[in-house]
């Protein structure tokens, strides 16, 4: 039975979603500049990434007033109801400020430390991912109706299609560049969206057998990473771990665990 809490969280989360996807598409100005930089001069913020995380923890806060908040752009508090809202207003800033469509919007609502609800919105393709814990992963599209999502079918990982992600720091980015070139003639080939939050649900749609990353953070991955879990997908970290700054993967069953042994091997998680 379905839990009435997580489905008013849902319908909350979408709506706040969709109205951050709006204001993002129709508000960027053609004039889009730098507002600040965080870990390095390339890792950006613009003035839509903030206008965006004020949107939704404004109608967040409207609804659920005690709800705590954790959110890229400087959002939070810890909040006293057990629920907490983990917000990345823009996933894909530099895509953004170059004009190029592969960016989202992520929302999650945790319960006690668990996601039990996510949303991802993709404007640019007309997208909506969410999922519910338990219940499985929908998403509307250029297709007719809500589709119920799965994972692609079996295939061993000689005929996977993984993307991955690079951080902004220079050593870290040179490592991470090591690992790809000695994964890929292991692999179909690699994709690199620039967009966490998209490539996790290209996971869960079918249309990425893996990804991973190094250096996420909890709102990069949050609700990405349940949707493709309730879309069948397998997600974790290093081996026995939960997904981390160390390494976050999500693949089909039948790929996971050869591609995290691999990443395991290359030391996909240090230096």
């Amino acid at each position: 039975m379905t839990d009435p809490l997580h489905q008013d969280l849902l319908a909350l989360a979408r709506e706040a979603a969709r109205r951050a996807g709006e204001l993002l598409r129709d508000g960027r100005p053609a004039d889009l500049a730098v507002a600040a930089t965080k870990s390095s001069p390339i890792d950006v913020v613009t003035e839509m990434d903030i206008a965006a995380e004020k949107l939704i923890t404004g109608l967040i806060s409207e609804h659920r007033p005690h709800d705590g908040f954790l959110g890229e752009e400087g959002a939070a508090s810890p909040g006293s109801t057990g629920i907490r809202w983990v917000i990345d207003p823009l996933d894909g800033t530099v895509n953004y400020l170059y004009g190029l469509p592969t960016w989202a919007v992520s929302i999650a609502a945790e319960q006690d430390g668990e996601a039990v609800v996510g949303v991802v919105e993709i404007p640019m393709r007309g997208e909506s991912y969410h999922a519910v814990r338990g219940r499985g992963a929908r998403a509307t599209g250029a297709w007719e109706g809500e589709r119920e999502l799965s994972c692609r079918a079996p295939a061993p990982l000689d005929q996977a299609l993984v993307s991955t992600g690079f951080n902004y720091v220079t050593e870290v980015r040179t490592h991470q560049a090591e690992v790809a070139r000695r994964i890929v003639p292991l692999l179909r080939d690699i994709r690199r969206s620039g967009s966490a939050a998209v490539d996790l649900a290209d996971v869960a749609a079918g249309r990425l057998d893996g990804y991973y990353e190094r250096g996420l953070h909890p709102w990069d991955l949050a609700a990405g990473d349940l949707i493709a879990r309730e879309a069948g997908a397998l997600t974790g970290g290093r081996p026995g771990e939960r997904p981390s700054r160390d390494l976050a993967i999500a693949a089909t069953p039948a790929v996971f665990e050869p591609l995290q042994r691999l990443l395991e091997d290359f030391g996909a998680w240090h230096d």
